[in-house]
């Protein structure tokens, strides 16, 4: 830490304090360590869940399908997602991006507790809507509580973000060796206890520094009136209504919940486009890098809808098709989830020390997007290599997970500060919430392509899945230059 503030000399709103984090405002650590905790939760119940649905009932778990239950993992993390958009709308209008992710932590605690304490499946459908209102909510704000200790031309931003994004994978990485070990000591129930604890640690810190951030934060931009306010209410009520119908009808189901889901965010993704482009608020500059923000949105939703099969193909292929014993021990398959955050941590600084020293000179937006599309879909030709062996090396998978791991660190900071720049002013938020709803449609789309994937047929799905990322981002490479013009100034 140090402190570059003269006598007399007036502070900077955005770090009052002067003190730095690397060379970055003091506040960073806080949001750092807050993500830490929430991804600890996130990842730790996520690492054990799948198998919790699949696994039989003398196994501990509630017996369902495999294709079902990857099917509600996808869905589940694409409504984690698509929350954003709800977490946009609160940020923006009602409580102001500060006090919306202290009420989202709080959902997330009490999500991970109902996991824990209450059977069967009536803990996962509370647990899981509590989880994913929570997180959908936080992630949005979190990115604009980053972003407000940066001015929008700092060169510091995007390793600022790559800094917070170490936060995440430092929580992904401990989160699913504790939550692990947790289940195969004492079962499933206490995997998720582990996930509580961690969350409450993370909303215990965040209250008592959460007054430090910068005071803009703490203010609503473009607060809605009464009537705004009670129509949003009235529509989240009739939502509910509908879903809990369309359930009891049986047009809902573990099945093809993943479908529901991924026409819920394509709408959802169409009605904040129309906001954010037809506003009186949005001027013509920014309305041209909305603009310019579309054929990301699509190339985002790619790159995820492989990235995270992470939490369904992998982890069917981590149980189903890796040797986990070693040194003399057998472990559980959920540690495997650990391995991407172990990477993170040991690259993000690179990248952030890379991308600030380059500084002007660094690839544009659209080309660490195009690099990072092709870079995910070469991980999964990989699985071509060791296809046809029943029992495979767990090296095969530390080999396609590093190559995730580097089209990760191109694309997904890149990501979330771009979007922080090509934001309208008025539109903070719902913007951030636009970019997670093409993560929402990704994550989605990877728990609905589970379904195709089986051992037998595994060739012609990772090929598929990897040409079709590859053959995407080149597209997207060649249609850089007219995407660059609109983003007026923008690199």
């Amino acid at each position: 830490m140090s402190s570059h503030i003269a006598e007399g000399t007036e502070a900077d709103p955005r770090n009052p304090s002067g003190k730095t984090f690397f060379g970055h405002p003091r506040m960073l650590a806080n949001l750092f360590s807050v993500e830490m905790w929430e991804r600890f939760s996130f990842y730790g119940m996520q690492g054990i869940l799948l198998y919790y649905l699949y696994y039989s009932a003398a196994e501990g778990g509630l017996g369902l399908d495999k294709a079902a239950a990857t099917g509600i993992i996808g869905a589940y993390g694409g409504m984690v997602y698509l929350m954003a958009i709800l977490g946009g709308y609160l940020g923006d209008r009602v409580f102001g991006p500060e006090r919306t992710l202290f009420y989202s932590a709080v959902a997330i605690m009490f999500g991970h507790l109902a996991l824990s304490l209450i059977p069967n499946f009536a803990g996962v459908i509370i647990g899981l809507i509590l989880i994913a209102v929570g997180s959908g909510c936080l992630k949005t704000n979190a990115s604009v509580l980053v972003a407000s200790l940066y001015d929008v031309k700092d060169m510091r931003r995007e390793a600022g973000f790559t800094v917070f994004y170490m936060g995440v994978n430092i929580g992904a990485l401990v989160g699913p060796l504790f939550t692990n070990t947790g289940w195969g000591i004492f079962g499933f129930h206490f995997g998720f206890l582990l996930a509580a604890i961690g969350m409450a640690l993370g909303l215990l810190q965040y209250a008592l520094t959460r007054k430090n951030l910068p005071e803009s934060v703490h203010y609503v931009n473009n607060p809605a009136n009464g009537r705004q306010k009670g129509m949003f209410v009235g529509g989240l009520v009739v939502a509910v209504v509908i879903v809990l119908i369309l359930c009891m009808l049986g047009l809902i189901t573990p099945g093809n919940i993943s479908n529901w889901v991924i026409g819920l965010t394509l709408a959802g993704a169409i009605v904040l486009g129309y906001i954010l482009i037809g506003s009186k608020k949005t001027d013509e500059t920014e309305h041209s890098r909305v603009m310019a923000f579309i054929p990301l949105w699509i190339g985002n939703a790619v790159f995820w809808s492989l990235y995270q099969q992470q939490f369904t193909v992998m982890a069917v292929y981590s149980d189903s098709r890796l040797d986990w014993h070693l040194f003399g021990l057998e472990f559980k398959p959920g540690y495997f989830q650990s391995i991407n955050p172990v990477f993170i941590i040991l690259l993000g600084t690179v990248f952030a020390t890379m991308w600030t020293k380059l500084g002007n000179r660094q690839p544009s937006t659209v080309t660490k997007f195009s690099l990072g599309m092709v870079g995910v879909g070469i991980a999964f030709l990989i699985f071509l290599l060791p296809a046809g062996h029943h029992i495979v090396s767990l090296w095969w998978l530390v080999l396609i997970l590093f190559v995730c791991t580097i089209s990760e660190l191109t694309l997904s900071p890149t990501g979330t500060s771009a979007t922080t720049r090509f934001a309208p002013e008025a539109h903070k938020a719902q913007m951030m919430a636009w970019y997670w709803t093409s993560v929402a449609m990704g994550t989605a789309m990877s728990g609905w392509l589970a379904q195709f994937y089986s051992e037998p047929n595994e060739v012609p799905y990772f090929l598929t899945m990897g040409l079709i990322s590859v053959v995407a981002g080149v597209i997207l490479w060649f249609f850089r230059k007219p995407i660059l013009t609109m983003m007026r100034g923008l690199k």
